[in-house]
């Protein structure tokens, strides 16, 4: 597949399909998700699991997250024998708030910079394909989307990012996870749309859009899927 000149076909590819197709021959592939356990996420888990059980899952372990994520991480960790990666910032959450003081809420984007961007920089590098569970309809920071997209990071290296479920509504997340019984965050039970870091994470201000309850309405993204230059 010369994904540069088929970007465009892929747009019609399935889940499964995209999957499939960027697993296919695995002994080259070097693939990783970066995964937050939200339900898009454990979605994505349940089919990379058919195809690459062993699949890297990156978790960017910052310090700041929900209990009730922790415990569900470690519990889905076990249960599907995930080959789980914690992806640590530099520095403990008490050495920098001792640093900088509590950038959650005077300089998020420093935060996340420090805690997210900067770890999963480090270790990006070390694949060729990266799957998400980013949907379009998430956030119109996210409309124009593609489901296969090269990705050219910082450092100069290019990997190919693949988002099998861009264009799922958050009906057919939930109905996906319903016909399969999968577990999700209990937070969502709680009202919760979109789930990140505690101190930044609220009940969302507008229920049409699911990141409002983020940063406090400051800003809809963290960084991760903004730093690097989209080549294709």
């Amino acid at each position: 597949m010369n994904l540069a000149t088929d970007l465009e076909q892929l747009e019609s590819r399935t889940a499964t399909e995209l999957v499939e197709l960027f697993l296919e021959n695995r002994s080259a592939q070097r693939a990783c998700f970066t995964c937050s356990f939200q339900a898009e996420d454990v979605i994505v888990l349940h089919l990379l699991r058919q195809r690459l059980p062993e699949i890297s899952v990156l978790f960017l372990e910052t310090g700041y997250h929900f209990p009730q994520t922790y415990e569900f991480r470690d519990r889905l960790t076990r249960d599907w024998k995930l080959n789980l990666i914690n992806v640590l910032p530099k520095q403990t959450v008490q050495a920098q708030e001792s640093a900088f003081g509590i950038l959650y809420r005077e300089d998020p984007t420093k935060c996340c910079q420090l805690r997210k961007v900067d770890p999963l920089l480090e270790v990006l590098g070390l694949f060729d394909t990266w799957f998400t569970g980013l949907r379009r309809e998430q956030s119109v920071t996210r409309k124009n989307l593609k489901k296969a997209e090269l990705h050219r990071l910082p450092a100069g290296k290019t990997l190919t990012k693949v988002s099998p479920l861009a264009d799922w509504t958050w009906g057919q997340v939930w109905e996906y996870t319903g016909a399969h019984n999968l577990s999700y965050l209990p937070q969502y039970d709680e009202g919760y749309l979109s789930i990140g870091c505690q101190p930044c994470t609220a009940l969302p201000e507008d229920p049409n859009n699911p990141r409002s309850g983020r940063w406090g309405g400051r800003k809809l993204e963290c960084g991760i899927h903004t730093f690097s230059e989209r080549s294709q």
